[in-house]
């Protein structure tokens, strides 16, 4: 039996493929920083920050620095579709085509899945930042920093449904707390206000883009305009919880741990698979972690 070509063969799916990924639109990379890894897994040193300028006085004085670590294994991952060698022969209207698309889409969202699944689990038990607490919590402590809160709670008449007003009041207290954060030594970090994304669920997009955009909210110049962006996450379903973060220090809130990129390979016309079933494969495959960077640069806040 004769393949028919229909442009569907493995090295113009390939090309198909990488088009739709590059162009699909994806936030990890604005979220997390991006760390090359060589091996299965990689240990992350949390040096305590370093001392404060200080007169020079009778020379230097040399100080120790906190270490705190922790390691991050990769995980490797895959999309596998099934295409029947008739459905290729037959196939003039470009189904299959729409099938590896959607493929790239998936694995060109996979990231910001990984990302959302840190924020929703980020205050339950096995989601721990470096400091042995979970990434969200009121108990993060770190040298003479003092107890530490970055889950907050904000008042809204409907938790589910807050207004823009009440938004606003949320967003304040977010990013005075975070402004607010002490280092190990207990000096003031410099977190300014720059950088700031608030990352929402879709039912709270509009209602955080007015709260943030507007110049007057109930007759009050809204003294935040144009402090923030927002990005919405549709695996956020908490219709009363979301995050701020701070994506412009040194490190960001998440990281992306790099370990072989995204590869699309096919199984086709002169495979075994193709021999015995009559079936085409069409995968994608890669090795990575998406894990915690910076608690002090992520503050959630729940609506009650």
């Amino acid at each position: 039996m004769a393949i028919i070509n229909t442009g569907l063969l493995t090295k113009g799916l390939r090309s198909e493929f990488f088009n739709r990924f590059e162009k699909t639109p994806a936030h990890h990379g604005q979220l997390a920083t991006r760390i090359t890894s060589t091996s299965d897994s990689e240990t992350y040193k949390w040096l305590g920050t370093v001392p404060k300028m200080r007169e020079w006085g009778t020379g230097r004085v040399a100080k120790g620095l906190r270490t705190e670590s922790y390691s991050v294994a990769n995980l490797k991952y895959e999309s596998t579709i099934e295409v029947d060698r008739d459905e290729i022969a037959d196939d003039q209207t470009g189904q299959i085509r729409v099938r590896i698309g959607e493929l790239a889409q998936r694995a060109a969202t996979h990231k910001d899945y990984l990302l959302a699944q840190l924020l929703i689990n980020g205050a339950s038990a096995g989601f721990s930042s470096y400091d042995g607490v979970t990434f969200f919590s009121n108990t993060h402590v770190s040298g003479a920093s003092g107890a530490q809160d970055n889950d907050l709670t904000s008042s809204a008449l409907a938790p589910n449904d807050p207004t823009v007003a009440e938004f606003k009041g949320g967003l304040k207290q977010a990013i005075s707390t975070m402004m607010s954060f002490n280092d190990d030594q207990g000096e003031p970090l410099p977190i300014g206000a720059t950088g700031l994304v608030c990352v929402v669920p879709p039912t709270m997009y509009f209602t955080a883009l007015e709260s943030i955009n507007a110049t007057v909210i109930d007759n009050t110049t809204n003294v935040l305009s144009g402090a923030a962006s927002v990005i919405s996450m549709p695996w956020l379903t908490d219709a009363s919880m979301w995050y701020l973060l701070k994506t412009d220090g040194v490190l960001r809130p998440f990281i992306f741990q790099d370990r072989e990129p995204v590869e699309f390979t096919a199984l086709t016309e002169d495979s075994e698979e193709s021999f015995k079933r009559e079936k085409f494969l069409y995968g994608v495959r890669a090795r990575y972690r998406m894990t915690y960077g910076y608690w002090q640069f992520g503050v959630r806040t729940d609506f009650v």
